[in-house]
């Protein structure tokens, strides 16, 4: 079973809060405006054609401005029966241009009164119920190939797809990671309204998988505003911002760039390094490195007295000790390990 097919089977329903539309709401209204003048410039123009068919009831006469009244009682259904069509052409121009016409009108004025008034309800119900959900949740920023892979990789690590926002301003991707269980947010990552909606103070983390760099570091900066303790792990594709997003507040910077070329390198000048260190870092590989906290069933052993588990390093009081320091460090409670293992699930994939 691929990671699509076992995402799917466990995602939560699919949920799309925001849809960006193409034109704002002002061009909108003026596009279905006009539209809703043309239908009416049509039927008007109909009528005028052939008005020796109508009958005015109270002068006999049909001017320009009962052809227009005439017009507009008889689209918005009105109908006051003073005006009517006696001959067989005009009877057909009713049942074939008006009545399709009418119902293009009102579906025209439904539409805009639910994009514009129901939908914006539904939004707002919506997000409040997804707020009160929103706790110890991961933000992704940036839905592109880096953020698709981070994404994998987190549920492949056990992080449940309804506990991941993905922020990305096209909505293919949203609503690509809205089939996988996550919740699409179509939207700008640096705006502060929209990370406060989604209850960015309450989440364990983010993750910014950015295009440019100036647009992660405009993130970082309103995420570390925001929420001064959030964890925030940052790609930057430029070498030179590295010093500069890392001083900004993210606690983790990956460049991509130097990690490529160090594996190049590695791959060059040897055989099994980069193989392997790629196989570690993947969760679909034979091993995985991994951060667990010490319980009763690692107290009082030795670093290098764990069976099958190899204890790279531990963190003691913020301070790091490594196997090569001291490979008979006996370990206590409350200390962080990190652990290479064989991966159980390697042999599925």
């Amino acid at each position: 079973m691929n990671l699509r097919s076992k995402a799917k089977s466990r995602a939560a329903p699919v949920r799309r809060i925001f849809l960006r539309p193409a034109l704002t709401a002002e061009q909108t209204l003026a596009l279905r405006a006009l539209m809703v003048i043309a239908l009416l410039g049509l039927v008007l123009a109909a009528f005028w054609f052939d008005r020796d068919a109508l009958r005015d009831g109270y002068d006999g006469q049909v001017s320009f401005v009962d052809l227009l009244y005439f017009t507009m009682v008889t689209v918005t259904t009105v109908g006051y029966g003073d005006i009517v069509p006696v001959g067989d052409t005009a009877r057909l121009i009713d049942a074939f241009v008006v009545t399709p016409v009418r119902l293009l009108v009102w579906f025209i004025f439904l539409g805009t009164a639910y994009q514009f008034v129901v939908q914006r309800i539904i939004e707002d119900f919506r997000m409040k119920r997804l707020q009160a959900e929103l706790s110890g949740h991961v933000i992704l920023c940036g839905y592109g190939h880096a953020g698709q892979v981070a994404a994998a990789e987190l549920i492949d690590k056990g992080t449940p797809p309804g506990q991941m926002v993905v922020i990305d301003p096209i909505q293919a991707r949203v609503e690509e990671a809205s089939e996988l269980g996550m919740v699409g947010v179509c939207g700008d990552a640096t705006q502060e309204s929209l990370l406060r909606d989604l209850q960015c103070h309450k989440a364990s983390s983010a993750v910014l998988c950015l295009p440019r760099d100036d647009t992660a570091l405009l993130c970082l900066l309103t995420l570390r505003f925001m929420a001064k303790d959030l964890k925030i792990i940052a790609l930057v594709r430029e070498e030179e911002n590295v010093k500069l997003v890392r001083r900004s507040g993210a606690h983790l910077v990956v460049a991509p760039s130097r990690v490529s070329g160090q594996l190049v390198a590695d791959a060059v000048h040897g055989r099994f390094l980069a193989p392997f260190l790629l196989d570690l870092i993947s969760t679909r590989g034979r091993f995985k490195l991994i951060e667990l906290e010490a319980d009763e069933h690692w107290v009082g052993k030795k670093m290098n007295g764990c069976g099958a588990r190899l204890i790279v390093g531990l963190e003691r009081n913020g301070r790091t000790i490594g196997f090569w320091d001291n490979p008979d460090e006996v370990i206590v409670e409350g200390d962080l390990l990190l652990v290479i293992e064989r991966n159980p699930s390697a042999g599925e994939n």
